[in-house]
């Protein structure tokens, strides 16, 4: 049996080669520096894929969520609810504008927010917005969510980061809301090494987000700046990477479904692993393929075994309202986000990874329950 390590998720590029024709056209045009074709065609080609108007690529998903922030008009003090169990990256950029988080329990029909208790939070802080998050590429039940936007005037930010390619009866995760945020990070279901994107309906919002986003430099013969900008804006060689990388993304997709499935068949007989949930609105991505353990054996457990046989796996994101940084925010909830991240494991869900790989994930798993 090989020992060779298995990991999480790791950067798959094409085995076409795609991304080098755009990283080498980017080269011998020496449009190296941010701006340049495969920006434009990168958000283009990105937007017609999910079906949305437009969109502006930046150097990270955090820095979309941040500029979707200020598109939406969260200033200092302003309550931005958000949902807890997601990593840092979906609350910090409330922070950055000093508005206040208020966070969200999950429902463990779609381990996102729970509707019901997002009716409470909106009527108790009437919040400037909403970021829902998609996690693992599970999608939200968007319906409520965003029936209870427009009652409370809350405008809804989807951080599909984990996401591309999950649809919600039928429509593209990111495009449902006022705003929508991908990212490309190393891990994803497609990278650009390090990236993301603000995509919206609203031509006039993402032209203002891409102005803030290239230093908020003024149309004048000199540098000139009568708004706060930031250095966000994507760079010309990453985007080409996207570009090649969006050419083989129905093919990932694809895999992510088998290994999911993978899983779900080689552990259907241990009643003590429950895999995430399906639901018939719902066409995951599959990200990261989860599990929970109930029982006599703990996700620690789980976690040291797969480790023991030279194979990566972690915990469930721990919820934002358990962080130290955050637990003195207002939190609503009844304690699905803490019981998910007790029991939740992340298996490898790499799309290089072998049905050899996959049954040294499945044989150790199942060596705790033998």
């Amino acid at each position: 049996m090989s020992t060779e390590r298995i990991f999480l998720a790791t950067p798959h590029m094409s085995e076409e080669e795609y991304e080098m024709e755009f990283i080498r056209e980017a080269f011998e045009t020496n449009w190296i520096a941010p701006l340049g074709e495969n920006v434009d065609r990168f958000e283009e080609e990105l937007c017609q894929r999910v079906g949305v108007k437009s969109g502006a690529a930046v150097a990270s998903g955090t820095m979309a969520i941040h500029l979707a922030l200020r598109a939406a008009g969260v200033h200092a003090a302003d309550r931005v609810i958000c949902q807890s169990l997601t990593f840092a990256a979906s609350a910090n950029p409330i922070i950055y504008e000093n508005a206040v988080p208020v966070f969200i329990d999950s429902h463990y029909l779609t381990w996102n927010i729970d509707p019901n208790l997002l009716e409470e939070a909106l009527k108790k802080h009437r919040p400037k917005a909403v970021i829902v998050v998609h996690l693992y590429g599970l999608s939200a039940d968007m319906d409520p969510i965003m029936e209870l936007c427009r009652k409370y005037e809350a405008v809804l930010i989807e951080d599909a980061a984990e996401s591309l390619g999950t649809k919600y009866k039928g429509r593209e995760s990111g495009t449902m809301g006022d705003f929508g945020i991908y990212s490309f990070n190393g891990n994803k279901v497609i990278t650009t090494s390090g990236g993301g994107m603000v995509v919206s309906n609203d031509q006039k919002l993402i032209d203002k987000i891409r102005f803030w986003s290239t230093q908020a430099r003024d149309p004048a013969p000199h540098y000139q700046h009568s708004e706060l900008g930031f250095n966000y804006r994507m760079s010309n060689i990453v985007a080409g990477i996207g570009r090649g990388q969006l050419k083989v993304l129905e093919n990932r997709l694809q895999k992510k479904k088998y290994i999911y499935h993978f899983y779900r068949e080689a552990f259907a007989e241990i009643e003590e692993i429950e895999m995430m949930p399906l639901n018939e609105w719902d066409d995951p991505n599959f990200w990261l393929s989860t599990i929970l353990v109930n029982g006599k054996v703990t996700s620690d457990d789980v976690i040291h075994a797969l480790d023991a046989h030279g194979i990566e796996s972690r915990h469930v994101w721990k919820p934002m309202h358990l962080q130290p940084y955050y637990e003195h925010y207002d939190y609503i909830g009844n304690g699905v986000a803490d019981d998910l991240f007790k029991r939740g494991i992340c298996l490898p869900s790499d799309t290089k990874l072998r049905d050899t790989d996959l049954n040294r994930v499945v044989d150790a798993v199942k060596e705790l329950y033998r």
